[in-house]
Formats: C-alpha cells, structure tokens, sequence
C-alpha cells in the first residue's frame, strides 16, 4: 500500500505540474535561440533540417543554450529567474530571501542555469509532444478501431490492441501519460535541488545581506532609543507639569501659569525631537532638526525645576571641547537619568554632574531615592537604562545605574584624548 501511495503522490501534486510548467517555460524561451542558430547553421553549411537532427542539430543545440544563457548577465535577469524558480520549483531555493543584488559570480552561475535549463527545456517540450499526441492517439483507437491519420508521427501506435482488445488502448494511453507525469516529476525535483546552488546566494553574499541585516537592526534600534529618550523625557515633564497645575490652579494662579508655559516648551521640544527622527527615518538631512548635546542640558535642568523638583546642573574641565558625537550620546545619558528621576524619585533635589579631563569623561545624575522607588526604576526604566547601556558600550565606555545609601545614581565614564 505505502509503495502504491509513493507512485500516486507525484500525479496527483500540485507542485509536479508547476515544475513541469517552470521546464516548459524554459523550453518555450529558448526556442528564438535555438530556431535562430538552425537557421545560421543551414545558411552557413549544406546541413538543412529536412535531413535530420544529427550531429549540426546537436551542436546548434549546444551553441544556442550558450547563446541564451549569457542572457543571465542582463541587469535584472539573474533576480528574475530567481524569483521564477523560488515560485514553480520551490524547494530548498524558495527558503532562502531574495538578494538585494547578484555580483558577477552569482551571475555567471545564473548564466550556467539559465543555459542548462533551456537545453532541458527543449528536451521536455519535444516529449511532451509526443506523448501527448501519441496518448490521444491511442484513446481514439477504442472510438475509431485504429490510430488516427495525424501524418508522420515520432512514436508509432501501431502496436496497439486491435480487435476485440482495443479497448485497452485508453489504458495504454493512460500508463503512458502517467509515466510521462512522473519522468516530469523526478526531473522537476532534481531542478528544485539543483536550484540552489546556481541560483542561490553565495557565502559572500549571504554574509552581505547579514551585514545589511545587522546595520538595519541597529539603525533602528538607535532611532527606537532617540524616540525613548526625547518624546520620552518630554511626556514626563508633561504630565507632572499637568498635574501639579491642576492641584493648584485654584489657589495658586502664577503657579499653574507656569507649569502651562512649560508645558508648552516641552511640547515644542519634543516636536523638534520628533522632526529630526523622522528626518533620519525619511534620509532627508535638510529636514532634520539640529541634535542637542552636553550645552542643552541646562534645559533639562530647568524643566525639572519647572517641574516642581530642585535641580542643578554643574560641569568641570574642558566639557565644551568634546566631540560632537560624544557630547551628543553624554546628553541623552543625562536625559534618561532626569527622566527616571522625575518619574520614580521621590521627589528629592536631582544632582546632574560632567566632568571631563584630558583622557576621559564622566556623566552623572543622582537623586534621593527610596527603597520602593528604587524598585520602581529598575523594573519600568529598563528599555531606557538599555539603551543608555547601549550608547556607552558602543564609544568604549562603562555605565553603572543603581540604589546605594538612598540615592540612585546613573553614572556614565567614557575614555577620550582630550585635544586630539
């Protein structure tokens, strides 16, 4: 029973039929190639295709799939046919992602398929042919009590049952059908396992499509941490800001007042943050807003003044000559340290310090914590203290975030040669 469901399977799967297509397909494009070298070859020689294929017929075969399968090296075509071969042969091909681009090795392995797929193309086209044709024929004998007159045919049926048995020749017919069925099977799936190596990616280029992989996982990444630090430190001081206005609008005016100004502010702030994210998102440098470093940070100070929450801000040594990018990743550190201050401090003054010397930098942001807010800061400030993890380890520094002796501190140390 298992052998008998073995040699059912292909006639009835889907996937032969669309293997054979693919097989037809290749043999339907070569013909242009093939007629056109037939036609040179009659020209050029007292060979004419009347007198048979033999051995002209075999190298104006050979030649034209070679012809045709420098076609490969056309810009496009080596995806394309990829992408042909990944839908109707499917197979180990179809589980690899398409690649963003093909060097000239890829191609010229594409050349190789391309070349061998026309030649078996051409092969499976002139046999199905005639099986088809000479099955037909022999369906008909039951009907007409002989092969129909079809003129010169390539595989006679003559032999068949005559008489009172020629109604066994559908069934002749039919085991010939199904022995096509599945010669195109076995030759679809040795096309599906081939497919990979000619027209998958090669090592090089699946390590380039990692590379790219890897340098997309960390642009957004990093834009994932600019959106936290910025819109996030701007909500904070929104919220707080919104509610302690809303304590006190009744009996203390100016106040409210105040904290609505402010809240205005870091609306504004957060929209410029906004545009200069989605300024990098877009690739357009004109529409990015200018990035705030270690100068900006006074603002953070006074925001969480506004707040309600004493806070000063002192710096030491030569903080303005930091580089950009330094400068720029010592600001957001600061930020999520006020941040988490706002969020999970209770409420006692926030400490913000840099201090720089001629061979490293250091940032840090302290403020009175309790044991309960302590907790509170590990466990829902995590993505931000990652992320800040994230910005120091890639400029080769350290960063340590933690309660001790009621203060939780942020501090973040980063080597530079000061002056160079």
């Amino acid at each position: 029973m298992g052998i008998l469901r073995a040699a059912v399977a292909p006639l009835v799967s889907a996937r032969t039929y669309t293997r054979w297509v693919y097989l037809v397909l290749g043999g339907a494009l070569f013909m242009p190639f093939f007629i056109g070298v037939l036609v040179l070859i009659s020209l050029l020689s007292p060979w004419t295709p009347e007198e048979g294929f033999g051995v002209p017929g075999l190298a104006g075969t050979l030649v034209a799939a070679a012809l045709g399968g420098l076609t490969g090296f056309l810009p496009g075509v080596h995806a394309l046919q990829a992408q042909i071969a990944r839908s109707l042969l499917g197979g180990p091909l179809a589980d690899e992602p398409p690649l963003a681009g093909a060097d000239w090795r890829t191609r010229a392995r594409g050349c190789c398929w391309l070349a061998l797929l026309f030649a078996v193309g051409l092969a499976v086209c002139v046999l199905t042919m005639v099986v088809l044709t000479d099955a037909a024929s022999l369906a008909l004998v039951a009907l007409l009590g002989q092969a129909p007159d079809m003129g010169q045919r390539v595989i006679l049926v003559d032999w068949a049952p005559q008489g009172s048995r020629r109604w066994l020749s559908p069934l002749v017919g039919a085991m010939m059908l199904a022995a096509l069925i599945s010669t195109m099977a076995l030759l679809g799936a040795g096309a599906a396992r081939l497919a990979r190596p000619f027209l998958g990616a090669s090592a090089a280029d699946r390590l380039a499509a990692v590379r790219a992989r890897a340098d997309d996982l960390g642009e957004r990444n990093r834009l994932a941490a600019e959106l936290h630090d910025s819109i996030g430190h701007a909500l904070s001081v929104v919220a707080l800001q919104a509610g302690a206005a809303s304590r006190v609008i009744d009996r203390d005016p100016a106040f409210a007042r105040g904290a609505l100004e402010a809240i205005a502010e870091q609306a504004r702030t957060a929209t410029a943050e906004l545009d200069h994210v989605l300024g990098l998102l877009r690739e357009r440098p004109g529409e990015r807003a200018p990035q705030r470093t270690l100068a900006d940070v006074p603002h953070l100070v006074e925001a969480a003044r506004a707040a309600g929450t004493e806070a000063d801000y002192e710096a030491r040594g030569p903080v303005g000559e930091l580089p950009a990018v330094l400068a720029r990743e010592l600001y957001r550190i600061c930020q999520e340290g006020v941040t988490n201050a706002l969020r999970h401090g209770s409420g006692g003054p926030v400490r913000v310090r840099v201090d720089a010397s001629e061979t490293a930098v250091r940032a840090e942001v302290s403020n009175p914590c309790t044991g309960r807010s302590a907790r509170r800061g590990e466990a829902r400030g995590g993505r931000g203290l990652a992320g800040a993890r994230e910005r120091v380890r890639l400029l080769g520094g350290e960063l340590r975030a933690g309660a001790e002796d009621g203060v939780w501190r942020l501090a973040a140390e980063i080597p530079w040669k000061g002056g160079r």
